[in-house]
């Protein structure tokens, strides 16, 4: 999405903007030595890894905002997922009431992190924070837990200027199961809905277009995961006895999950949707860096690159239980079971695009294989409305901040919580922000910061929550 003609807001007061840029340039020091702290926490929110990582991060991040005397509240909480008896991960909610009329703003960030994979595959520990030229290296050094530090930074920086006792009102939430579905999102809502009301809500968790050039997120795509089983057997057998005359389960997952898509790459499920919109330009050269391709390996798919990437569906197999080569025996297996991510593109709902693929997979499964579904996990796609007059503060802010145009942009990820806090707070605009970069690769191994990034992020915030200090409701 580009940048459309809109009046162009009042710049911010050149003195509160030169005493804020010295304030954040001053203060990076401190955001960096907190954030290193909470990078060397495991928080790996999936199960299976140890919950008592995620409660230590958390417990970090409210001494955090509790050492910053800004809030009247600083509290971790659990809440139920959905409506069983098992609670969530930890959350960390905190509030500051609004005076003389002016607006609130609720920051968001998460403090849960992916897992690291093999650690083989990092150049450095992967919860070891490690300085290499301009980038942080660690799981979660950008996703999110940079997030988390940017809104304490930011107000950090608020405080210095204006003082300790500014007229904005301020909620921040920090999420602990972020990258694990969000699961009590909807639950901690529910509970907590008049803590975490707000005029304006930041999403500190997306992408920037360069290092150089910052972005705002306007549309993000859905997701619908889910763990497919393919059977055909009671029990194994000898391959050599029966193979080639008795289907095994891998075999039949291959086919089927060949037919997802056509020979150009593109999905291949009737019924999954597009979304029409311009794109900006984005050469060839740009995807193969950013994705690494390997030599003579071409792009899939058809349209504009970054078509593909934000307003079209995307499958992928990202997870597949078999044995492993060191561990296969002469064997037909008799079932095999896949993770399939499908992202949504906006304006589809999530639970139609997995009717659509599980409906494709029933009809196509070969040799008269069973298939079953489990562990279904949806989440709707989102279309940032970007005529408020919030989305030209953040805009200016950005433009002060980074001495460049903003770019309005798509993300191909998915942020599902959005739509709830959207259809919680109707009300509320969404801006979402974030302190990654093309070069960040979040989720995988080497995950790093870009310190610049990481400094001009805290400095917009600091001037947007200073706009919003100077603004009626």
């Amino acid at each position: 999405m580009t940048s459309e003609t809109r009046p162009t807001p009042s710049a911010t007061p050149s003195e509160l903007r030169e005493r804020l840029t010295d304030a954040v340039r001053d203060g990076l020091p401190s955001a960096i030595a907190d954030l290193s702290t909470l990078v060397r926490i495991p928080s790996v929110s999936w199960h299976g890894f140890d919950p008592v990582h995620v409660e230590e991060s958390a417990t970090v991040v409210a001494r955090l905002l509790r050492e910053l005397h800004f809030f009247e509240t600083v509290t971790i909480e659990r809440a139920p997922i959905s409506d069983s008896a098992e609670l969530g991960q930890p959350a960390v909610l905190a509030r500051r009431e609004p005076r003389n009329g002016r607006p609130t703003v609720m920051l968001y960030a998460h403090h849960d992190v992916q897992p690291p994979g093999s650690v083989d595959d990092w150049e450095s520990p992967p919860f070891e924070p490690t300085l290499r030229g301009d980038r942080l290296y660690a799981r979660g050094a950008a996703d999110d837990k940079a997030g988390v530090l940017a809104h304490v930074a930011a107000i950090r920086a608020l405080m210095e200027v204006v003082g300790p006792d500014p007229d904005l009102g301020v909620v921040v939430f920090i999420e602990g199961e972020e990258e694990f579905g969000s699961r009590s999102f909807g639950s901690l809502l529910a509970a907590h809905r008049d803590l975490l009301t707000a005029d304006v809500i930041v999403v500190a968790d997306s992408d920037n277009w360069t290092t150089e050039v910052p972005s705002l997120t306007v549309g993000l795509r859905g997701n619908a995961t889910f763990q497919l089983t393919v059977s055909t057997l009671g029990h194994a057998s000898h391959s050599g006895m029966l193979g080639g005359a008795v289907p095994d389960a891998m075999l039949a997952a291959i086919r089927v999950l060949s037919t997802l898509h056509d020979e150009h790459g593109s999905v291949a499920v009737e019924g999954l949707r597009s979304h029409e919109q311009a794109v900006p330009e984005f050469s060839d050269d740009r995807l193969r860096e950013d994705a690494g391709l390997l030599e003579g390996v071409t792009p899939i798919g058809r349209g504009e690159i970054l078509h593909r990437l934000w307003a079209q569906p995307a499958i992928t197999v990202t997870g597949i239980d078999a044995p492993t080569v060191q561990n296969a025996s002469n064997t037909l297996l008799p079932s095999v079971t896949v993770k399939i991510s499908c992202r949504v593109a906006p304006g589809q709902s999530a639970h139609e695009a997995f009717a659509a693929v599980e409906a494709h997979l029933r009809a196509r499964a070969p040799f008269g294989a069973h298939l079953s579904f489990a562990a279904v996990d949806l989440g709707d796609p989102f279309l940032v409305d970007s005529s408020g007059w919030a989305v030209d503060d953040v805009l200016t802010a950005m433009q002060e901040a980074w001495g460049a145009e903003p770019q309005l942009v798509g993300v191909g990820g998915s942020i599902p919580f959005i739509a709830e806090l959207a259809e919680t707070f109707p009300d509320a605009q969404v801006l979402v922000t974030g302190v990654e970069d093309p070069a960040t690769r979040a989720h995988s191994p080497n995950e790093s910061l870009h310190l610049g990034v990481f400094h001009r992020a805290i400095l917009t915030e600091g001037l947007l929550l200073a706009r919003l200090n100077s603004a009626g409701t």
